[in-house]
C-alpha cells in the first residue's frame, strides 16, 4: 500500500467515524489535490477557529483553485461545514474539510475524471504502468528477492527510457500567466518532484501489488505476524519471518521477557518491508500492542482472568503491564482487606481481571480484588448462615479505630469495641491487639441480616469480679492505681478489671468542693478505704479523707469563739469571703465583716484568692459544721475616735471619691468615709465639685451605730457669708449712732455760743 493510499484510507475511516458520510471517490480526488501537503503534520490538518488560516481557504481554495467568486455564499459554506465536522477538536483533516466544501457547494465536476482525449494530450506516464504489469506477470514465476531487483532495475530503466523518448510537439498559443508563489506551491506536484517520476495510476499499483499476493515470501506492511527468534546477540535478537531477509529488534522490546531464547516463537509487526538500506524493519512491540488491544478488549467482554506484571507503584495504586499495555490497578482493587504496604506487590506476576476499557483514552484498568470476591462471597454466606450468639470464632484483625476493631471472619467483618476488648480501661485497641493479629472472638449479637455482627474478647475470660478477693469488706484499706479522673471523682483500679470511685466529696474533709484534679492525677498509685462493696452489680466506692482524722472532731478546742487565726483566702461570693484555716476548716467572712470603714460592693475589691486574711471567730456550729468568721474584728473600732474627732460641724479637708447621681463620696483625713448631698456640693463661684477635688467641708450630721458621716462643702461659705452680714450689720449701727451724737454735741454747743453772743 502506497502512501498515498494510507492517507486515503485513514481519511476515509475518520469520515466514517465522524458519520459524515462522504463519497469516497470524491475524497480520494480531493486528497490527490492536496499533492505532498498531507505528508506534512503542519499542513496537513486546519484550524476551524482561526479566522485568518479560513481566510486563506477561502482564497486559496475556492477562489483560485475551485473558480468561485467571493461572496457570502462561501463563508456559508464554511461555517455549514464547521458544523458539520465538529468543533469538539480544533484541528481537522483538510482534506475532510475540502471534500465537504466541494459537496456543500456542488463542484464536484471538478474532480471528475477527464475525457481519454484529454488525457492523450499530456504527457506519457502511463507506460511504465503497463510496463510494471507485464514484468508483474513475469515475476510471480520466479523467486521473490530476484523479483524484487528486476522490478528495481526494470524501473529505472524505463526512467531513463522515458527521459530519453521524444516528446510530442504540441502547439500551443504563448500566453503570458502571471504566477503567483502562493498558488504555485499549493498546486506544485511534490510526490514528482521527489520521487524524479510521474506518479503512477493507484489502479495499476493495486493491480501490480495484487500479482505479488501469494508469492513466497511477500509480506505486507503493518501487518501482525509470528516469527522464529534464529539468533541472539548481547543487544538485538534477529528474527526469522519467511521473507527475503531476517529483521532486527532490540532486546529492550523482550525487557518483560528475559527469558527469550532462539527458537522462541514472537509477534512481530512489519513496520517496513525495506528501509532506505533494503532492511526488513520490524517491531515486537508494536505487534504486543496491537494483539494486546484485542486481548484486552475479549478478556473484558468475556471476564477471562489475565496475568500482569506489577511495573511499579503510583499515586493511588499500581502500574500493571498486562499483554504490553500499562493498566491502572486501583489500590482499594489490590485485595479485600485495606492494603498497607504496597512496594510488597511491585516486580509481582499476579492474576487479573479486567474491569473497565477507555478506548477514547486508551485507559485500561484491571482488579486483583475481583478474582477473590467471589470466592469469599461464598465462604461469607457460609459463615453467615451458621452465626449464633454466644459463638467462639477465629479472625484475624484487619482494621483498628479509636472506637474498636474490626475482624476478618473470612470474608465477613465483625467489630469488637473498645468496652469489649478487656475487663480493664483501655485508652486504645492497640493496647491489646495489633494488625494482621490471629485471635478468637465470641459473638455478642447481630442484626436480622447478620450484615452487622458484635463480637467480643472479654467475654472469653472470667470477669475479675468474681476472683476478687471474698474477704475484702466495708471499713478495710485497700492499694490502687488511678485510671480515670472526671471533675466528680476518680476510678481506682484495686484489682485487674475491678475498680472503685472515689468522690470528690470524700477526697478531702473541707466542705468547699473542688475538682478531682486537685488531688489526684492519672498514674498515681494511692491509698483509700472501701466505703460500699456490691459484688452482684459489681460496684465500690472509697474514699481517702477517712484516712485521717476528721478536724470537726475538736475544733471547739482548736477554734473557741473569740478567737484569732491567718487563714487563706479560698474562694468568695457576691456576699462573702471563704477563709481556709487548714485542710477541711472552712470559715465565711461576710462581707459586712471586712471593714470598718469602707464600703465593699464585692469582697475582690478587698481580698484576691490565695490572699492570707486574719480573722476572728464569731460564731461556731459543730453539727452544722459551720463556721462564722469575721475581719475587721481583729481591729479596734475607729468610730470610737470618730466620735469626739468628727463633731458636728466641724470642719475637715477631703477628697472627691466619687460621685453619682445622690450626691458626692468623699474621702477625709483617717480613710473615713463621708458622704456630701447634691444640694451641698456647690462652690462659692457657682460650680459644681468633681472627682478628684480637694477642699474643706463641715460635718452636718455623725451616726456611730449605722457608720455614717454626712457633710457639706456650701455650708462652710454660707456659714460665713451668715458671718459677715452680722458684722456688718453692727458695723453700720455703731456709725449711725457715733454720727447722731457728734451732731447733736455740736448743736447744743453752737446754741451755747449762739445764746452767750
Amino acid at each position: 500500500m502506497s502512501k498515498l493510499q494510507e492517507k486515503i484510507e485513514l481519511y476515509t475511516n475518520e469520515a466514517e467515524k465522524l458519520g459524515l458520510g462522504l463519497n469516497a471517490e470524491l475524497l480520494a480526488a480531493v486528497t490527490k489535490g492536496l499533492g505532498p501537503s498531507i505528508y506534512k503534520e503542519d499542513a496537513e490538518k486546519v484550524s476551524s477557529s482561526d479566522k485568518k488560516e479560513l481566510e486563506t481557504v477561502k482564497k486559496n481554495f475556492l477562489i483560485k483553485k475551485l473558480g468561485l467568486e467571493d461572496s457570502k455564499k462561501l463563508d456559508e459554506a464554511i461555517t455549514v461545514t464547521i458544523e458539520k465536522i465538529g468543533k469538539s477538536n480544533r484541528n481537522k483533516y483538510r482534506a475532510l474539510f475540502y471534500t465537504i466544501l466541494v459537496e456543500e457547494l456542488g463542484m464536484q465536476s471538478v474532480y471528475a475524471e477527464k475525457p481519454a482525449t484529454e488525457k492523450k494530450e499530456k504527457k506519457v506516464t502511463e507506460k511504465p504502468v503497463v510496463k510494471k504489469e507485464e514484468v508483474a506477470e513475469k515475476m510471480v514465476e520466479e523467486k521473490v528477492e530476484e523479483k524484487v531487483e528486476k522490478v528495481a532495475k526494470k524501473t529505472v530503466a524505463k526512467k531513463e527510457k522515458i527521459s530519453e523518448e521524444p516528446k510530442e510537439e504540441v502547439v500551443e498559443t504563448p500566453k503570458e500567466e502571471k504566477v503567483n508563489p502562493e498558488e504555485f506551491l499549493a498546486n506544485f506536484n511534490w510526490h514528482k518532484y521527489e520521487e524524479g517520476i510521474e506518479a503512477v495510476d493507484e489502479e495499476n499499483l493495486k493491480a501490480f501489488e495484487a500479482a505479488l499476493e501469494g508469492t513466497l515470501g511477500m509480506v505486507n506492511e503493518r501487518e501482525v505476524i509470528e516469527g522464529t527468534v534464529v539468533r541472539k546477540t548481547d543487544r538485538e535478537a534477529i528474527i526469522d519471518i519467511n521473507s527475503k531477509s531476517e529483521g532486527v529488534i532490540s532486546l529492550n522490546e523482550f525487557r518483560y521477557n528475559p527469558g527469550l531464547k532462539v527458537g522462541d516463537i514472537v509477534e512481530v509487526l512489519v513496520d517496513k518491508r525495506e528501509d532506505s538500506t533494503g532492511q526488513l524493519v520490524l517491531s515486537h512491540k508494536k505487534a504486543r500492542v496491537i494483539k494486546a488491544w484485542d486481548r484486552i478488549n475479549a478478556a473484558h467482554e468475556t471476564g477471562e482472568v489475565v496475568n500482569g506484571f506489577v511495573k511499579c507503584r503510583t499515586r493511588g495504586g499500581m502500574i500493571v503491564d498486562v499483554f504490553g499495555i500499562e493498566a491502572f490497578l486501583p489500590g482499594s482493587q489490590i485485595d479485600v482487606k485495606p492494603i498497607r504496604d504496597y512496594d510488597q506487590y511491585v516486580d509481582k506476576t499476579m492474576e487479573f481481571k479486567v474491569v473497565k476499557v477507555n478506548h477514547e483514552f486508551k485507559n485500561v484498568v484491571v482488579s486483583h480484588k475481583a478474582l477473590i470476591e467471589a470466592d469469599i462471597e461464598i465462604q461469607k454466606k457460609e459463615i453467615i448462615s451458621k452465626l449464633e450468639k454466644g459463638q467462639v470464632l477465629e479472625g484475624v484483625v484487619k482494621n483498628i479505630t479509636s472506637y474498636g476493631v474490626f475482624v476478618d471472619l473470612g470474608g465477613v467483618d465483625g467489630l469488637v469495641h473498645i468496652t469489649d476488648l478487656s475487663w480493664s480501661r483501655i485508652n486504645h485497641p492497640s493496647e491489646v491487639v495489633e494488625l494482621d493479629q490471629t485471635l478468637n472472638v465470641v459473638i455478642l449479637d447481630f442484626d436480622d441480616q447478620k450484615t452487622r455482627i458484635q463480637l467480643g474478647l472479654k467475654q472469653l475470660s472470667a470477669h475479675p469480679w468474681e476472683a476478687l478477693d471474698e474477704n475484702l469488706k466495708i471499713g478495710d484499706k485497700v492499694k490502687g492505681k488511678v485510671v480515670v479522673i472526671a471533675d466528680y471523682g476518680a476510678f481506682i483500679e484495686v484489682a485487674s478489671g475491678v475498680e472503685g470511685l472515689i468522690h470528690v466529696s470524700e477526697m478531702s474533709w473541707s466542705t468547699h468542693l473542688r475538682s478531682a484534679q486537685d488531688f489526684v492525677k492519672v498514674g498515681d498509685e494511692i491509698e483509700a478505704q472501701i466505703l460500699t462493696l456490691d459484688r452482684e452489680d459489681r460496684k465500690m466506692s472509697l474514699g481517702i479523707k477517712q484516712l485521717f482524722p476528721d478536724p470537726w472532731a475538736d475544733i471547739a478546742k482548736k477554734y473557741p469563739v473569740g478567737s484569732t487565726h491567718t487563714g487563706i483566702v479560698r474562694n468568695y461570693t457576691n456576699f462573702g469571703v471563704f477563709v481556709e484555716l487548714e485542710e477541711g476548716i472552712d470559715g465565711l467572712v461576710y462581707i459586712s465583716d471586712l471593714s470598718w470603714t469602707k464600703k465593699i460592693k464585692h469582697p475582690s475589691d478587698f481580698v484576691a484568692v490565695g490572699d492570707k486574711l486574719e480573722v476572728q471567730v464569731l460564731e461556731l456550729d459543730v453539727e452544722g459544721r459551720k463556721l462564722n468568721l469575721g475581719h475587721k474584728q481583729t481591729t479596734e473600732n475607729p468610730w470610737d475616735a470618730y466620735e469626739t474627732k468628727y463633731t458636728i460641724n466641724s470642719v475637715h479637708e477631703g477628697t472627691v471619691k466619687e460621685k453619682n447621681d445622690k450626691g458626692l463620696l468623699v474621702t477625709l483625713e483617717d480613710g473615713v468615709e463621708a458622704f456630701v448631698p447634691n444640694r451641698f456640693t456647690t462652690k462659692e463661684d457657682g460650680t459644681k465639685l468633681a472627682k478628684g477635688d480637694t477642699d474643706k467641708f463641715k460635718v452636718i450630721e455623725f451616726n456611730k451605730e449605722f457608720r455614717r458621716i454626712v457633710a457639706s462643702h456650701s455650708s462652710i461659705y454660707k456659714a460665713q457669708e451668715e458671718k459677715n452680714i452680722k458684722a456688718a450689720h453692727k458695723k453700720s449701727e455703731a456709725t449711725e449712732k457715733t454720727t447722731l451724737g457728734d451732731l447733736g454735741g455740736d448743736l447744743a454747743a453752737l446754741k451755747k455760743k449762739m445764746e452767750g453772743k
